[in-house]
């Protein structure tokens, strides 16, 4: 009787546990999308001289300065030289050059208005102003990104191009995703052996749920990079969403394969083998990522669950102990603890770990269930009555509680409450708990009078 109630809790949070997993795995990856979005156009395009007719010998030392990455020298220079001709755009684009390579980003930014104010068709100053703003914030980046989009570059024109319609498709992301997927195609098709704007479509389509236009993507940057860890990555989320656990299978067995030492690749696949049902690689996978993050306190509790799974007892509680250790108030962790002592038949443990996990959380309606059956195989029966009764106030009666407090009633020969909770049994047992029904109608026969 113990077993079948305890096995018939367990498999609900099995389930429970693996859509956890499923959950867990969309998370962690997408949380790499940042830095992708943010890295890919973030930086400002290399300083180059403006071709001038003349440049003033002072404008000239200037520049030779940040040939030299000496931005202190040019800063001065510049900072003179502005104050004694406000109008010249190419010492204020200089100076916007200089003030962001010393991490100085409202001063950047400052200059790069001016530049653009007192020349606004020059491409570089209209760029850097685009992506100074975006990297701070600032709503008018779109503006001076889709000027930069109109402007011819002064030096390596498709470059200069393709990181305009990259950035830009990057600032238009959040709001306006249409146009930045269109601006995402004018980049490919400047750079059509680059998977970078294919990337961050990709991504872009992920976040709006389209998740077969963002195969597609991945795929095509896939195709231009076979070894893109970030397209793996992004099939990967695309696959577990659409709860496609095979093919996520694969492609994250390809990511363990590039990195070995990564120890998020492999908790990662041993997730999602756990979510097909393959224990024994599940759990290899989860050890190795363990073994490479030893103070992962969620990998630790889904290696132990899994550990449960497999009916690896002894090693799920050695798991469980060793996070209470570290945080005894987790009652989730106890109970989990005391549900793996029921199973290895470790009663009167079982009792205590499940009496401290309803002490801590007298709402955990499950754990009640769990503290009757050991207190029940304890032959503590007058506490396996009370968890009953109080796991009743908290959540639906099902059969077996029914049983179970039947029996213990008819231990304590309290007969009238045991007939009442034996014919409470029959009515739901709807045939699905052959032994204890025929066990439920003969005690019936022998504890109810006579009429």
């Amino acid at each position: 009787m113990l077993q079948t109630g305890v096995l018939a809790n367990r498999k609900l949070r099995s389930r429970t546990h693996l859509y956890r997993i499923s959950v867990l795995v969309m998370l962690v990856f997408l949380a790499s999308e940042g830095f992708l979005f943010c890295q890919s156009s973030g930086k400002t395009v290399r300083h180059h001289k403006v071709a001038e007719a003349d440049n003033p010998a002072d404008l000239t030392q200037a520049e030779s300065a940040i040939e030299k990455k000496d931005y202190t020298t040019a800063e001065s220079l510049l900072r003179t030289f502005v104050s004694s001709d406000p109008g010249n755009y190419q010492a204020w684009y200089d100076l916007g050059f200089v003030e962001n390579a010393m991490g100085q980003q409202e001063e950047s930014i400052a200059a790069y208005r001016k530049s653009v104010a007192a020349k606004a068709d020059v491409f570089e100053s209209n760029l850097n102003l685009g992506l100074m703003l975006a990297k701070t914030g600032q709503p008018d980046a779109e503006q001076f990104l889709r000027a930069a989009t109109k402007l011819k570059p002064t030096a390596q024109p498709e470059e200069g191009q393709f990181r305009a319609w990259l950035s830009l498709a990057q600032v238009l992301a959040d709001s306006k995703p249409e146009e930045a997927l269109d601006a995402f195609v004018h980049a490919s098709e400047l750079r059509r052996n680059d998977p970078e704007p294919h990337l961050s479509a990709g991504q872009l389509l992920e976040r709006n749920n389209r998740l077969a236009e963002a195969e597609r993507e991945y795929k095509q940057a896939l195709a231009l990079e076979a070894s893109s860890s970030d397209a793996l990555i992004g099939l990967a989320n695309v696959y577990m969403r659409g709860k496609r656990f095979a093919e996520a299978d694969d492609v994250l067995a390809k990511l363990v394969a590039m990195r070995p030492d990564d120890s998020r690749t492999h908790i990662e696949l041993g997730r999602v083998l756990a979510a097909e049902g393959k224990t024994d690689k599940a759990i290899s996978e989860l050890q190795a990522g363990l073994k490479l993050a030893p103070d992962d306190e969620q990998v630790e509790r889904d290696l132990a669950d899994i550990y449960v799974e497999a009916k690896r007892y002894a090693e799920a509680e050695t798991l469980y102990r060793s996070m209470l250790a570290k945080k005894p108030q987790n009652a989730d962790v106890r109970l989990a603890l005391g549900e793996t002592l029921l199973k290895q038949r470790k009663f009167p443990e079982a009792q205590d770990e499940l009496l401290a996990t309803v002490k801590q959380r007298p709402e955990l309606g499950a754990a009640y269930g769990d503290l009757a059956a050991a207190a029940n195989e304890n032959k503590n029966y007058d506490l396996a009555i009370k968890a009953l009764d109080a796991r009743a106030r908290l959540i639906p009666e099902i059969p077996v509680s029914y049983f179970l407090r039947a029996t213990a009633y008819d231990h304590l020969r309290a007969y009238k409450q045991a007939a009442e909770n034996y014919h409470r049994f029959l009515e739901v047992a709807d045939g699905k708990f052959p032994d204890q029904e025929w066990q439920a109608r003969h005690r019936l026969i022998a504890i109810e009078p006579k009429k």
